[in-house]
């Protein structure tokens, strides 16, 4: 038994928003033969086993730990079945102007020291506030970290990059973080060295209401609502001057007839910028519901033992300790004198040391020693609180789920997004719609031409889990995590026939407390609900736990399973079994085991548990409010599917692209993706320019028959050997200069000129496709009589796959199938380009992975 004096231990400077708790207890500390760093260095160490080393005194003295407040103390933790509690979510409108400025506190990032929503518009803006539980070392700068990004998906759009993923932070970003920080550091009281790290993103973009200043503003408040000290409260404003009146967060309409663009942020008073030993003890602390206190609350445990043991002399800090091998000294020649050397001198053969007595060295431990000993007894503790007691942490049962809720459409610009909540785990999951450009494109041994058109990119920043941490590339755990919860959720989604969006999906998980992933899978499906994307079923995932030897822990040796584990039953439990599926089958799992292995039937009862466990969540999911809209977002682009006769492409693209280049100009869309095999997909905006694209295309793969006629075409250009004339939007044909008159015309430009509507007839088409028409046939002096006049209706019925649909349309009755195997082939896709068409090549779309599937069908 090891105790210690009593005392108060002061674990971090008091804040007005700081928790506070009071505990004592009783505590043991031993040390397992199974710990890793005695069992390899028994050998090679005199280290004595530290329980031996530690009975040879008796203690008995109580010792407590407490955190140290201003304000009133707070008991012992009341031990219940009560759910953990949060604090209640929090909505303030901000007048201003003519609109309102939204701010929320309490809805996401609860586990960081602060956290915010503030919406201006359709511009969201997420920060949040997180500090190191240990101050660094004293400095004259304070410690403060600014993150800021703009996600693509707030606008609608994906990374045009090779990744499809936000990068490093761009100029434009790391000139925000100067502005947020800028404000706020002088705000921050000195003295104060505990690292702080503000992460802030841009949700939503409306293009009007401009996110910078708005970042500011809840930078300012995630401060005042965290526990960092501060003497002001900041916000950010943005001033614009249109004729002689000023005008305070200006959109970006009235900025383009703004003479002046300041950014200032200030407070409501002055502008501050421009521009072990540890037994019952440990089961209290156990027992907290809450993660971050239990966590802070072990913490400190952990240090008052690390500092008991050093007071006694049984813990060093110093890194070399535990070396008790002597050194030998090193002896000089008595009879001979000392040598005086000068400096700059030495001969290192020369130089004699005098020998110095040695007081024997006692035996430490080193702090890494007790720290795994502290670890290790805390998991047993853990263990048979819930083999014995019957309850976990939190008060559940062993196949207990933890609280439920979700929401879908919170986010106005993105195609879909949904936030789903698990307990003290959440996931902002949001969806991209886009056309094959926006595609993944896979570069591997087996291949250079594949490509992805569904992804799921998951991302862990460290205020999830109220931590401060590095932000930078996606780290191998979130790499894993995100291709985990994207082979979960790919079997349920439509084939690009039925639905040819690339999808992308982002999972940022915004609170972590066990099965991050498995919560990307949750919100990851509503998501895609909301989104509008068919999918076949609704996914969810669960993580199972277990304790494999109960009866080391009280019970009768029967494995116990857990269903829905935290972060520390995971860490002190023996697995860690990730399912996702749907109510009956599996979608995708992942087992990490830390024992030699399981059964079969133990096997087959975790599968049954998680099961349960998924069906009890996919019922949680359809209480989402408010729900999936199941429908596409207006903001989501157009794609219409046509199919026309293969040799009919090169009439698309032109030479050079020329063509379908002009298309693009003239009607607007966003890009035109066709197939060898006649496959055209038009990716639009907006109904209008994609109607007119259609008909231009219609109208360039029609079959034209010879003897047609063509009323008031226009005459688009004039050559010496005739006129090119419009007899359809797109499509031209030759009047040589013989087909113009009956009589003979040394040029052409003596009876008509660019410009001139003219009739024609159809007399020949050759074997490239080209027209060769004649106005002369239609003169009144014509000997041949004039057939019944065809007008052209763009209709391309005439041509043999003249099938098309835009998704979202109903495939026609009596269609065949036979008509619609369309095997990938070589895709051509161009891109409106942001100059005029004359200014830029257009761009080719690199083979896609050969597969097969049906063609969507439809008139």
């Amino acid at each position: 038994m090891l105790a210690t004096s009593p005392g108060g231990l002061h674990i971090r400077p008091c804040y007005p928003h700081s928790s506070h708790f009071s505990l004592s207890a009783r505590c043991k500390l031993s040390l397992s033969s199974n710990c890793p760093r005695f069992s390899t260095s028994q050998k090679s160490s005199k280290f004595r086993s530290l329980s031996l080393l530690l009975s040879r005194r008796k203690y008995s003295e109580r010792f407590s730990v407490r955190a140290s407040a201003t304000g009133p103390e707070v008991s012992e933790p009341v031990l219940s079945d009560a759910l953990p509690s949060f604090p209640q979510p929090v909505s303030v409108k901000i007048p201003f102007g003519d609109r309102q400025i939204l701010v929320e506190t309490g809805h996401m990032g609860r586990q960081a020291s602060g956290a915010v929503t503030v919406t201006d518009g359709e511009t969201i803006i997420y920060t949040s506030v997180c500090l190191a539980d240990v101050p660094s070392e004293p400095s004259d700068f304070f410690p403060l970290n600014v993150n800021y990004q703009e996600r693509f998906s707030a606008a609608g759009r994906t990374s045009g990059g090779f990744f499809k993923r936000e990068g490093r932070t761009k100029d434009h970003e790391v000139l925000v973080c100067r502005l947020i920080d800028r404000p706020l550091r002088p705000t921050l009281i000195k003295g104060f060295y505990h690292e702080t790290q503000i992460l802030s993103w841009v949700l939503s973009y409306d293009g009007l209401h401009f996110p910078d200043a708005l970042a500011v503003t809840a930078a300012g408040i995630a401060v005042a609502l965290s526990e960092v000290p501060n003497s002001k409260v900041i916000a950010g404003v943005r001033v614009g001057l249109v004729g002689d009146k000023f005008i305070v967060n200006p959109t970006t309409q009235e900025m383009e007839d703004s003479q002046l663009d300041l950014l200032l942020a200030g407070s409501d008073d002055a502008i501050l910028m421009i521009e072990e030993i540890a037994g019952e003890e440990l089961v209290k602390v156990l027992q907290i519901k809450n993660k971050i206190p239990r966590r802070k609350a072990l913490s400190s445990l952990e240090e008052k033992v690390l500092t008991i043991l050093s007071e006694k002399g049984y813990v060093s800090k110093d890194e070399t300790v535990g070396i008790v091998e002597t050194i030998p000294d090193l002896l000089e020649d008595e009879d001979e004198d000392e040598e005086v050397v000068v400096d700059g001198e030495v001969d290192e053969g020369d130089v004699h040391i005098k020998p110095k007595s040695r007081k024997s060295t006692p035996m430490l431990f080193s702090e890494v020693d007790v720290k795994l000993v502290f670890k290790e007894v805390t998991s047993k503790f853990l263990r048979r609180r819930i083999v014995e007691g019957g309850r976990r942490s939190d008060g559940r049962f062993a196949d207990g789920i933890r609280p439920i809720s979700s929401r879908c459409g919170l986010l106005p610009r993105a195609h879909g997004s949904a936030l789903f909540t698990r307990g003290e785990t959440q996931s902002l999951a949001v969806i991209t719609l886009g056309d094959k450009q926006m595609a993944q494109r896979i570069d591997n041994l087996e291949s250079d031409d594949e490509v992805k058109r569904f992804y799921l990119q998951y991302s862990f920043p460290p205020s999830s889990v109220g931590e401060v941490g590095r932000i930078g590339a996606p780290s191998r755990r979130e790499i894993g995590h995100g291709t985990l919860a994207e082979r979960a959720l790919e079997p349920v989604l439509p084939s690009d026939n039925d639905f040819p969006y690339t999808i992308r999906v982002e999972s940022t998980i915004t609170e972590s407390n066990g099965s991050s992933s498995m919560a990307s899978v949750c919100g990851g499906c509503l998501a895609l609900q909301d989104a509008g994307v068919p999918i076949k079923c609704s996914i969810a995932g669960v993580a199972m736990g277990m304790v494999l030897d109960t009866d080391e822990f009280g019970g009768d040796g029967t494995p116990l399973i857990l269903s829905d584990i935290t972060g520390s039953e995971d860490a002190s439990g023996d697995m860690d079994f990730k399912v996702a599926g749907n109510e009956d089958g599996i979608t995708a799992f992942q087992m990490d085991i830390k024992v030699g292995g399981i059964t079969l039937p133990v096997m087959k009862k975790a599968l049954q548990q998680a099961k349960d466990g998924r069906r009890h969540i996919l019922a949680e999911m359809l209480k989402c409010s408010p729900p999936p809209s199941n429908s596409l977002s207006k903001h989501a682009p157009l794609i219409h599917i046509m199919k026309v006769k293969p040799e009919k492409i090169n009439l698309i693209i032109g030479s050079g692209g020329k063509k379908v280049k002009s298309i693009i100009e003239e009607t607007g869309v966003e890009a035109i993706d066709t197939e060898d095999d006649g496959t055209v997909k038009i990716t639009a905006k907006d109904l209008s320019s994609l109607e007119k694209s259609k008909a231009i295309i219609s109208n360039l793969t029609m079959v034209p028959t010879v003897g047609d006629i063509y009323r008031n075409c226009e005459i688009k250009s004039i050559a010496p050997y005739g006129v090119f004339v419009e007899i359809a939007p797109g499509r031209e044909g030759l009047c040589h200069i013989s087909e113009l008159s009956s009589n003979w015309l040394a040029k052409a430009e003596d009876v008509v000129k660019v410009g001139d509507l003219v009739d024609v007839k159809l007399i020949e088409v050759n074997d490239k496709g080209q027209l060769r028409l004649s106005r002369k046939a239609l003169l009144p002096e014509a000997d041949a009589e004039n057939p019944p006049v065809k007008l052209p209706t763009g209709d391309p019925t005439k041509d043999a796959a003249a099938s098309d649909k835009l998704v979202g349309s109903p495939k026609p009755k009596g269609s065949s199938s036979e008509d619609t195997v369309l095997p990938h082939k070589k895709v051509k896709v161009f891109k409106r380009p942001a100059s005029p068409a004359k200014d830029r090549p257009y761009s080719n779309k690199d083979r896609t992975k050969k597969s097969s599937g049906k063609a969507v069908s439809s008139q």
